[in-house]
């Protein structure tokens, strides 16, 4: 063993072994109970930041601790490889994605084995590869088939700088969440999935995910935005069966509806765009809000604008012509993007009628038990409805029944249930991603790819560039016999949304090498569902809604028996430099590649997991990394100093008490200490992994190296060898999550031929990991008057008599009436006296 802890050679060596021997290779295996490690699969940018250090440092501390424990664990590797950076990187530097990609991906598989993360390579996947996307392809059609892909026309959002589609859950406070440019609306034909078919179900079952973060739920709940109301259908005026439908959460407002404002993206508004004065002043107003900030519109400081259509729809209730308008704050996303304006019980619409001069007629009074709104607002609470024809007198949601009913008989509306969640804008404009397989044929109309014909392969191509889709301008790929009829068809040239990769990407892990199907159901019903998924909370309503659809899609089509992917899930905080997130920009980012030059891979997987609760935001510190190299040299050293003198395995098994009446009681107590902080430490670390809680295991493993030092210092020359082996022994066991080769090494070099993945967690002692005294704490009135020291597992009665019989408290209770006595075993008695 060499004196200095040569963290570059011990960690290269154990990679090797590793590799060679498949150590982390797994298979189903019905004798172990199973358990899924997963994190969010890294994006080939080009190198690992310490973002994905953090996180997949965490995931492989939970895969290395559970395969201690005994369980059967699955922990994959695969690469993200489709999508935009690829694409505009190879535009900036004229080399293709592909090759782009490829270096990348090589790049950081070094990384990874180089951090000794525990991955299971022979499932890695990589969702470039024809392989892979021709399963996109696959599910594709399966949608197809059933209804839930299908093309259609309307207002998208729009990313200039990218030049495609985003869906909505991609557009944050109205820019591109790739790039952070401005979304703009613009009027174009695509491929959608319908997953608001699944809404409710989408809803309803995030009661299922205990294990899940409440903030993502809550993200989610609101995203997908049920709100419970009414439908009802507003005829246009003058214009043969053209009705706009609305939805309300406040039917019982509806004869207070004065004027109805559409969203600028809503369909009829098209049609309106017409030479006359309104017309030409519609047109200029729809193009001031396609440059406009969709969440700046919506927002309740934003000063209200619109225009008049010039033409009238008729109100269903009251019989009354009403205005019409289009207005900055209504979105298309948002209920059927036409609403009934009641300026009279809603600030928003009060505010527009105020500046367009429209009336506003109040039909809700505050009830006896309400104060009246101040002067100058709506009122927008429920109340007694006035100057509403049959309807007034009712309460409002007695009325709300009755009107809904109403509707219904008539023809006119009735009860409905709105989501925000719309539809997944799925085809981009752009080349780096799954070709879509679909053929046009002017004969045959819209066809699927036969399948015997996947994959629809990505050609390459040297004709990138923005402004249309690249794959228009390639006529080996767009031309193409048709399926049906034999004759001249042409190819979909739009490209899937790569968020369709990552969307069920996790259960190819379960058998990556199938070509049959795209999976293997035995292996994934011996997989599933994934016990703990680990990422980014930003991918709350991206990544997470999506893959939750996919599920429940594969599930309907017979692939799998899951409602739900994922078991928990664990949203690790951001890597920080000085306050601030590291980017490029910034010029702050630090490389994990440096840092394990200079430190080692152990040292940074520690510091990582250490210097923050994983759920927190890391602040990086180069002293706290210094900190955490010396820990590990400490124990280095600890190990140098003793395993030439320390047992051999072959007495490992002796009873660790035989010779202690040889050594003097002085030393024994000592040994009784040390004992029990290394089971009171095995306790705490156990149970701080099992919570998750990387930063407070890692620091009791410290305390006890500390114990350990102090324990040779106050017996030396005479430590308890067997003692001290013992808790080395154990010490190798509980870094290994966080510091595996180091652990690898220092069992090695404690005599040990079986690695790690045959080795199991260690087992404390419930009645050595006591505390030998507790403090029991005495109050008089709620006051600390004195302190007791006592044995753990002490009576309530006893603990009562303590109290009462201490000298110090019977000054405070003598000649006083005791009221009651309050105890909390094992912590304090409270004596309350009048």
């Amino acid at each position: 063993m060499k004196e200095q802890y040569d963290f570059e050679a011990i960690e290269l060596k154990w990679q090797r072994i590793w590799a060679e021997e498949g150590d982390f290779a797994v298979h189903e295996d019905d004798s172990k109970e199973k358990y899924y490690v997963l994190e969010m699969l890294p994006y080939p940018s080009g190198a690992l930041h310490l973002g994905h250090v953090r996180n997949y440092s965490l995931g492989d501390s939970v895969a290395r601790f559970k395969g201690l424990r005994g369980y059967n664990v699955l922990h994959p590797i695969g690469w993200d490889a489709f999508g935009l950076p690829a694409e505009n990187a190879a535009i900036r530097n004229k080399v293709p994605p592909g090759p782009w990609t490829r270096d990348n991906i090589a790049r950081m598989t070094t990384q990874c084995l180089r951090m000794g993360w525990s991955y299971d390579w022979s499932r890695e996947i990589t969702t470039c590869t024809p392989e892979y996307y021709r399963w996109n392809q696959w599910f594709f059609l399966q949608m197809y088939a059933k209804g839930l892909a299908f093309k259609s026309s309307g207002s998208v959002n729009w990313c200039e700088e990218c030049q495609t589609v985003l869906a909505n859950e991609q557009v944050v406070s109205g820019r591109c969440w790739r790039d952070d440019s401005v979304v703009v609306q613009k009027d174009l034909e695509q491929w959608n999935l319908r997953i608001t078919d699944y809404a409710e179900e989408l809803l309803q079952d995030l009661d299922k995910l205990n294990a899940w973060p409440d903030k993502v739920l809550t993200m989610q709940r609101n995203w997908i935005g049920k709100s419970v109301g009414a439908r009802v259908w507003f005829p246009v005026v003058d214009a043969e069966d053209l009705e706009i439908e609305i939805f309300t959460t406040r039917l019982d407002t509806i004869y207070g509806a004065t004027f109805m404002v559409l969203a600028p993206e809503h369909p009829v508004v098209r049609n309106w765009l017409d030479d006359s004065i309104h017309g030409k002043t519609l047109r200029a107003f729809l193009e001031d809000m396609q440059q406009q900030d969709r969440t700046v519109r919506s927002a309740e400081d934003t000063e209200k604008q619109g225009v008049f259509t010039g033409r009238y729809a008729l109100n269903p209730f009251s019989q009354e012509r009403i205005p019409i308008w289009v207005a900055n704050f209504v979105l298309m996303e948002y209920g059927t993007g036409a609403i009934m304006a009641v300026p009279a019980h809603d600030q928003r619409d009060f505010e527009f009628a105020e500046k367009y001069q429209l009336p506003i007629p109040t039909v809700i009074e505050p009830a006896d038990d309400q104060a009246e709104t101040e002067s100058g607002r709506a009122f927008p609470d429920y109340g007694q409805l006035v100057n509403s024809g049959p309807f007034s007198g009712l309460a409002s949601r007695v009325a709300q029944e009755k009107m809904a009913e109403f509707a219904e008989t008539e023809g006119i509306g009735g009860k409905s249930i709105s989501y925000r969640l719309r539809d997944w804008g799925f085809s981009r404009q752009r080349y780096w991603g799954t070709p879509i397989p679909i053929i046009y044929c002017d004969s045959c109309g819209t066809l699927p790819v036969p399948e015997d014909q996947l994959p629809v392969l990505l050609p390459e191509t040297d004709q990138l560039g923005l402004g249309g889709s690249p794959l228009t301008k390639l006529p080996e790929f767009v031309q193409v016999d048709c399926p049906s009829c034999g004759g001249k068809a042409r190819r979909e040239t739009d490209t899937m949304d790569t968020f369709m990769d990552s969307s069920w990407y996790f259960y190819r892990y379960t058998d990556a090498q199938i070509e049959s199907h795209a999976i293997r159901q035995t292996a994934v019903q011996y997989w599933f569902p994934v016990d703990i998924y680990i990422g980014g909370v930003e991918h709350a309503i991206l990544h997470l809604i999506y893959m939750r659809f996919f599920t429940k899609v594969m599930r309907d089509l017979g692939l799998v028996a899951l409602d739900e992917p994922v078991s928990a899930l664990f949203t690790q905080g951001m890597v920080l430099k000085d306050g601030a997130k590291m980017s490029k920009s910034l010029g702050n980012v630090v490389a994990p590649d440096e840092i394990v030059s200079e430190y080692g891979a152990d040292t940074l997987r520690l510091f990582i997991q250490f210097c923050a609760p994983p759920e927190g935001d890391l602040d990086w510190s180069h002293k706290g990394l210094e900190g955490s190299f010396r820990f590990l040299n400490r124990l280095w050293r600890m190990l140098f100093r003793f395993h030439r003198q320390l047992p051999s395995l072959e007495r490992e098994a002796e009873d660790v008490s035989e010779a202690v009446g040889s050594r003097g009681q002085e030393h024994q107590s000592e040994d009784r200490k040390l004992r029990r902080k290394l089971h009171q430490t095995t306790r705490k670390v156990t149970q701080d992994l099992e919570r998750l809680h990387q930063n407070t295991a890692i620091a009791a493993i410290m305390e006890l190296l500390n114990s350990v030092y102090e324990y040779v210092d106050s017996t030396d020359p005479q430590p308890d060898l067997k003692l001290l082996r013992e808790v080395l022994e154990t010490m190798a066991l509980l870094v290994t999550p966080f510091a595996p080769h180091f652990a690898e090494e220092m069992r090695s070099l404690l005599g040990h031929k079986v690695r790690l993945r045959f080795a199991s967690w260690p087992e404390f002692d419930p009645e050595l990991a006591r505390e030998e005294e507790i403090e029991v704490v005495i109050q008089v009135n709620g006051k600390v008057r004195a302190k007791i020291v006592t044995v753990p597992g002490i009576s309530s009665d006893e603990m009562e008599k303590l109290a009462l019989g201490d000298e110090r408290i019977e000054s405070y209770i003598a000649g006083k009436r005791r009221i009651k006595l309050v105890v909390v075993p094992g912590k304090l008695v409270n004596i309350v006296v009048a």
